[in-house]
């Protein structure tokens, strides 16, 4: 058990309930310049990176940190619940300031430190300031650039000893640059592993074990793996997931849905551009929930918005009235044909003569995360199905025929969506009024 004793005397000291392991505590004692701890799911990573920020905050007087993800809001529903549930700064006199039209949020400290919170997708009041250290979570969602760019913003006439960009990142593929940027010596990477994390239990890590494919190989194993035979080989979330934006009003909406109760339900709400690019800007994914509670939900997140062209939907006869019902809207029977549909998406995924692609997520895109999902190390949204959707070459089947059946119901959805506008001439269908 570790003592933190702070040099500003409005601190009173306390025993700080945390102790890292193996790779978590080299962490706290290295001060590369770039640092990225790497591991598999739930080995303690952000924890002990968070940890180390509030020990320097705490430890050097008026240091400015910088905590950091591509998606502000995935920050706020991820790396700060943990540090203020666990690292619990305010037990140390920390106060949080919530974000203005000049100045993000922040902690400040005592002494005088400040960390700031920040997301790429809003990075104008947080990238035009120096700091002593910043902490990126989830590091493999960002670009070299985005990354390189973050070392300009470090200020080397520092208030602490060092200045340091540290980073956490689940394994990704092999080529990934960060694994590259790691394996040519420009960034230090440490292996956490799930010894390193004494409080990981035997049913968490029986959760990892049922995992299968590229999944279990990252989030068990940590393994940077890239997943063989996979289907929509054209899927890159540096290009292909962008941060979100205000979507026209005039531009044309279209849904989509795959039924489910045990596995998910899946509702996708996309936007065209002028240029017939496909923008899925709000998804529904979650399991145990009966259609016509999907509908409400639908109804509540919509009710601001232009209301849909078409709705190109799985054939399930009943699920289908129980909608129309609730939503007082006609659906259409998606085409179903998976060869076409897949090749439909993949040539949609292909840069095309412009440099783009044509189809494209919007970051936070999802309404609600189903933590029975996430419990069980499951895809949670349609972009985590990617790289996990391959071919089954089972049983004597080719590569390239049919993709295995599981976990790919956002994969489903997704291609009724493209294949109404890619493979079906387009009927447009309205209502006088969605809520009446």
């Amino acid at each position: 058990m570790n003592t933190l004793v702070s040099p500003s005397k409005k601190f009173n000291t306390r025993i700080i309930r945390y102790r890292p392991y193996g790779q978590a505590r080299d962490l706290f004692v290295r001060h590369d310049p770039e640092l990225v701890i790497c591991g598999p799911a739930g080995t303690g990573k952000s924890r002990a990176c968070l940890e180390k920020l509030h020990l320097v905050a705490s430890k050097y007087p008026g240091v400015r940190i910088l905590i950091l993800r591509k998606s502000l809001a995935s920050l706020k529903s991820s790396g700060l619940v943990t540090f203020d549930t666990k690292v619990q700064p305010h037990l140390d006199g920390v106060i949080f300031r919530g974000d203005t039209a000049k100045r993000s949020a922040e902690y400040r400290y005592p002494n005088g430190s400040v960390i700031v919170i920040g997301g790429l997708d809003k990075p104008g009041k947080v990238m035009s300031a120096d700091y002593d250290m910043i902490y990126v979570q989830e590091a493999t969602e960002l670009t070299e650039n985005e990354w390189e760019y973050l070392t300009t913003r470090l200020d080397r006439n520092t208030a602490m000893p060092y200045a340091q960009l540290l980073a956490d990142c689940n394994p990704d593929s092999p080529t990934h640059w960060l694994k590259l940027r790691a394996d040519a010596g420009k960034t230090t990477m440490l292996e956490s592993r799930h010894e390193d994390n004494p409080t990981v239990t035997s049913a968490y890590l029986a959760r990892l074990d049922a995992l299968t494919g590229v999944r279990y190989l990252r989030l068990r194993l940590g393994l940077w793996a890239a997943a063989e035979g996979m289907v929509y080989e054209g899927w890159d979330r540096a290009i292909h997931l962008i941060p979100r934006f205000p979507i026209p009003a005039e531009w044309p909406r279209y849904w989509d849905v795959d039924f489910g109760y045990t596995n998910p339900f899946v509702w996708h709400a996309w936007a065209e551009d002028p240029d017939g690019r496909l923008f899925c800007y709000r998804e529904i994914y979650h399991t145990q929930r009966l259609v016509e509670d999907h509908c409400k939900t639908i109804k509540q997140v919509t009710k601001d918005e232009p209301l849909p062209r078409a709705i190109a939907v799985d054939h399930d006869a009943e699920d289908r009235a129980t909608m129309e019902t609730h939503l007082g809207m006609m659906t259409l029977a998606a085409t179903k044909a998976i060869s076409p549909g897949i090749q439909a998406v993949a040539s949609r995924l292909r840069l095309a003569g412009d440099g783009r692609a044509r189809l494209f997520f919007l970051m936070d895109s999802l309404v609600e995360r189903d933590q029975a999902l996430v419990d069980a190390r499951k895809p949670t949204c349609t972009t985590e199905e990617f790289e996990s959707y391959i071919w089954d070459v089972s049983n004597g089947r080719k590569h390239g025929e049919t993709p295995v059946d599981k976990n790919n119901h956002g994969m489903d959805g997704m291609r009724y969506q493209v294949a109404y506008h890619d493979l079906e001439p387009q009927t447009v269908q309205y209502i006088p009024s969605l809520y009446s």
